[in-house]
């Protein structure tokens, strides 16, 4: 089983970020709350609906309050950065046109603001294969805010970046969460930037919850505790 009663409630404005060594089920978490892996048992809850009951259109449309952000930004890489964001916007659109990849005059002035809220306006004539890592997450983030979303789920999100980028897109989390007063569960594998940025951490291990408690409660021994054997596994 790879995860064993595991509970975990975000609320709106706060940065979550759960932690644990390889296998301990920090991944299939996240996929489970979208049904990217199916659950066995449980209930996964946004806005009072059970994603976890739903099929079809409706479904579809539950996920629409979930947005996803992955290890790496998998743009469309021959396209610009501001069309890159207003793809997010497609669950909203069923025409013939946005299925042959035709993007709204209002989707795309939105996205243009949501570029300038991140401070990437100037990039957004840019192909998305001419940005850097940590530019590219950051459009990544913008594509997943263009659904209109109440949740952010990023699994290891700095994991291919340098210090500086890694640093500079977890604090863009923070700030989402505080003044888009979105929840936001954040997978990291780096003990020293969940103290830095996280309001609370959840610890997994083997499948199964070992602590969720504020971040400030814990300290460098308590983590340790949670990666120990690891390196002989």
């Amino acid at each position: 089983m790879a995860l064993d009663r595991v509970n975990l409630a975000v609320t709106p404005g706060e940065m979550v970020v759960v932690l644990g060594p390889n296998g301990s089920g920090k991944s299939t978490l996240l996929r489970c709350a979208v049904r990217l892996i199916e659950p066995t048992a449980g209930s996964v809850r946004v806005g009072g609906q059970d994603l976890a009951r739903l099929n079809g259109n409706e479904l579809r449309q539950a996920r629409r309050q979930v947005g996803m952000i992955f290890q790496h930004a998998n743009l469309v890489r021959r396209r610009t950065a501001l069309a890159n964001v207003a793809s997010g916007s497609l669950g909203r659109h069923h025409g013939l046109l946005t299925a042959l990849g035709w993007l709204p005059h209002d989707e795309l002035l939105e996205a243009a603001s949501l570029l300038d809220r991140l401070g990437l306006v100037h990039l957004a004539l840019k192909r998305a294969d001419t940005l850097s890592g940590g530019e590219a997450q950051r459009v990544a983030i913008g594509r997943a805010l263009a659904q209109h979303p109440r949740v952010l789920l990023a699994d290891e999100p700095v994991a291919s970046l340098d210090p500086e980028a890694a640093v500079d897109v977890l604090r863009l989390l923070v700030e989402l969460a505080t003044r888009e007063n979105l929840g936001v569960v954040c997978v990291l594998h780096q003990p020293d930037l969940a103290l830095r940025h996280a309001q609370r951490i959840v610890g997994l291990r083997d499948g199964r919850l070992a602590f969720d408690a504020p971040a400030a409660d814990l300290d460098p021994s308590d983590l340790s505790a949670l990666y120990r054997g690891e390196e002989g596994q």
